[in-house]
């Protein structure tokens, strides 16, 4: 991997990761574009304990734009775009319109490829491992910012998940404080831990998901499922069989197997609703441990956490979504209509041919 760091014309960071050694990044970015303007805030809810990010600046982000002038394409000619160069295999940069800046942390888009048409289940293993790489550096680099605590590399996919540019893409976000889903699982850990004397939450959960009719696809080194108490209709965990806590912790063995397990389970993602039916909506979400002080979850160290890939879609069978109502907008109490040893059986009949 070839990593090519320069600047775009507002002065936001963007870098180029290459499968080949010998490529070459000096494309300019030709756009006379004023330096980015940011209104981004936290703010605590006393009540909840959690925070919120407003970000008023990003109701005129860029919404649904033709393919002919996709931001995330290379630039090509008069038509300049946020990637200066007219290739590329991946590449990250700042987001123009970020949830989290400055002090308040940061936001990444990361470009899995320059295919419009593409999808991440499209990519050959080569590439993928590639955005591995990259979301591995970037947890890296991201993770020495004074203003982070957090690293969250995911990707939204499909219009019923909101997402406003349909080239392949993910997203970083740098929080500057520990989020509460995983402030919830860290609570977790550190009560089991002291209730048996030291046994890790996440070994225990791994065990018995590998002992149980709702594993989907295993490994040597990776194991995917539909977790026992799953919130969505279709909902599939991916660990590495070997725990760390983040994706810097994986070793060659793990890293090599990764893409292979991964596409044949975004493939099947795809097939779950039958043929015909138009590609299945999802999120794909990296957890990792924080990189801030974990003192308030007594006992637990960043070794504790378990790195794992959570992947999950919002249709519940063909033609209807899983709504977020009032038992699991009120509430936070989810009411899954897919039995997940269901789920699972149907994600172990879609294999791949």
């Amino acid at each position: 991997m070839k990593k090519t760091s320069t600047r775009l014309a507002d002065g936001r960071e963007l870098i180029y990761y290459d499968l080949r050694d010998d490529t070459v990044r000096d494309a300019a970015d030709r756009r006379p574009l004023d330096r980015t303007v940011t209104t981004s805030e936290i703010r605590r809810d006393p009540l909840l304990g959690d925070s919120v990010a407003v970000a008023s600046h990003r109701q005129g982000r860029t919404y649904h734009p033709p393919a002919d002038e996709c931001p995330l394409c290379p630039s090509e000619g008069d038509r300049l775009s946020e990637i200066p160069d007219s290739s590329y295999d991946v590449v990250v940069f700042e987001n123009r319109f970020p949830s989290l800046a400055g002090d308040s942390g940061r936001c990444e888009v990361v470009c899995f490829t320059s295919d419009h048409n593409a999808s991440f289940a499209s990519l050959s293993e080569e590439q993928v491992g590639l955005v591995l790489e990259a979301w591995t550096d970037r947890t890296s680099e991201l993770s020495h910012l004074p203003s982070v605590e957090q690293v969250f590399c995911f990707e939204n996919r499909g219009a019923e998940i909101g997402v406003t540019l349909q080239h392949p893409h993910g997203q970083i976000y740098a929080y500057p404080f520990t989020t509460p889903r995983t402030a919830l699982m860290l609570r977790s850990v550190a009560a089991h831990k002291e209730m048996t004397g030291g046994e890790n939450l996440f070994d225990a959960v791994l065990e018995r998901e590998l002992a149980e009719e709702r594993v989907v696809l295993e490994t040597d080194h990776w194991v995917a499922f539909v977790p026992y108490a799953a919130h969505w209709p279709y909902e599939v965990h991916l660990y590495p069989k070997h725990r760390v806590p983040d994706l810097l912790g994986l070793d060659e063995a793990a890293r090599t197997e990764f893409p292979k397990i991964y596409l044949e389970l975004l493939s099947r993602f795809d097939r779950i609703f039958g043929e015909g039916e138009p590609p299945t909506p999802y999120i794909a979400a990296w957890h990792q441990a924080p990189f801030g002080a974990l003192e308030e979850f007594d006992g637990v160290v960043r070794e504790d956490f378990a790195l794992h890939l959570e992947l999950f879609t919002i249709r519940r069978t063909s033609g209807k979504l899983k709504f977020l109502a009032g038992s699991e907008s009120g509430m936070n109490v989810f009411i899954n209509d897919v039995p997940p040893e269901r789920a699972a059986e149907r994600l172990r009949e879609v294999a791949s041919s």
